[in-house]
């Protein structure tokens, strides 16, 4: 058992969040970020807020590693595409990401837990936009961004 297994963290949301089975939505598509609840990569459990928005707890472990003792940038846009993707799926969208614009705004460090907002902005025809953001717990954002989802049910 590695070193980072050893270490405690939570996931848990807050009173008043709804835990969210996103595998019964989507099936097995999840198993690149979410797929391993107990591995060293990502860790990760979905909620839903009282409003509806989707909201993920995230642990970056020491496979995300990028920079020194910080997740990579593909690895937290990995995780934003998930549930970006997955905040529309949640709404009654089922679609593919088309477009995901991120802006990296600090080093995210390793073995810590995060949360990832999301809020589905828009539904114009087969154009689903929705956002994130990726904050630590004292209200840091260290990433946000704004994808395009296209419905794969035609019109």
């Amino acid at each position: 058992m590695s070193a980072a297994t050893k270490k405690s963290f939570s996931l848990e949301g807050k009173k008043n969040w709804t835990p969210f089975d996103a595998p019964s939505l989507v099936g097995n598509s999840l198993r690149f970020v979410s797929g391993d609840p107990e591995g060293d990569r990502f860790r990760v459990r979905y909620f839903k807020k009282p409003q509806g928005e989707l909201v993920a707890r995230a642990w970056f472990g020491p496979e995300t590693e990028g920079p020194p003792g910080h997740s990579h940038g593909g690895a937290m846009a990995a995780l934003l595409d998930e549930v970006l993707g997955l905040a529309a799926w949640a709404s009654g969208h089922p679609i593919v990401v088309g477009r995901l614009d991120i802006h990296f705004s600090q080093l995210l460090p390793l073995e810590t837990v995060m949360q990832v907002d999301s809020e589905v902005l828009s539904v114009a025809g087969r154009k689903i936009k929705v956002k994130g953001k990726i904050v630590g717990a004292d209200g840091t954002v260290y990433a946000s961004a704004d994808a395009l989802c296209i419905s794969i049910l035609q019109s």
